[in-house]
């Protein structure tokens, strides 16, 4: 079961992997009225994409709210769960952490370096190269453990239990769906801390390729607690 935001779009690598390794996806969309699955149903895997909401609009977006009561229980069922970006920021919120927008103002747009901690194991091994477009970044949950680390935005990644995982970075993308969004935010371009459009794509020669390869190893690893497609 995939949650995602309006305007994105359905060819990233999750996408492309789920189909490949033979799972059925659901799409739902509660920005637009659709409503969140019963946990009875046989969903193996939650992945809840990006948007330009925040984790914190749930004071003035039911839908939010919703969502952060929904992956609270989701997660508390045990089965696996990949927050992308603010879906990362709204699992940290049903886990009781924060979710804040950097204290000076900074946004990370463009390729940046993340390095794992003592704790990342085989989820990260070196330092990568990975894409944002954020604003905001959350706290490491209690009893979640802090998987990478950034310049910019100190908390990158972090797991808790066996399998839900917080991602601040969009490891999904490809070089022509971030392409889409510069294209159409311009605006984003203009905030501190983001990279201009020359430099992401020169990045993206530079860094997507050696991003996706890490990417699907993730997804191998944490498909394995997953019930058999099919």
């Amino acid at each position: 079961m995939i949650l995602q935001m309006p305007g994105d779009n359905k060819r990233d690598r999750v996408t492309r992997y789920l189909t490949e390794q033979g799972y059925e996806l659901d799409w739902r969309c509660p920005a637009d009225g659709d409503v969140l699955p019963q946990l009875q149903e046989q969903y193996a895997l939650a992945v809840v994409y990006g948007g330009v909401q925040s984790a914190n609009d749930d004071t003035n977006l039911p839908y939010i709210g919703e969502q952060i009561d929904w992956i609270a229980r989701w997660v508390d069922s045990g089965r696996p769960y990949l927050g992308l970006c603010l879906g990362a920021q709204l699992l940290a919120r049903a886990l009781g952490a924060n979710v804040d927008p950097h204290p000076e103002g900074l946004h990370e747009i463009g390729f940046s370096r993340i390095t794992p901690t003592g704790e990342a194991g085989e989820f990260l091994t070196e330092p990568l190269h990975v894409y944002h477009w954020h604003g905001e970044g959350f706290e490491v949950p209690d009893a979640a453990e802090l998987l990478a680390v950034g310049e910019t935005f100190p908390n990158q990644a972090f797991r808790y239990g066996d399998s839900a995982y917080g991602l601040q970075f969009h490891a999904e993308t490809t070089p022509e769906i971030f392409e889409s969004w510069i294209d159409g935010s311009n605006d984003a371009l203009s905030r501190p801390g983001a990279h201009p459009r020359e430099r992401q794509l020169a990045d993206a020669s530079r860094f997507d390729e050696k991003m996706g390869s890490w990417f699907v190893q993730f997804l191998d690893r944490l498909t394995r607690h997953c019930v058999t497609p099919g």
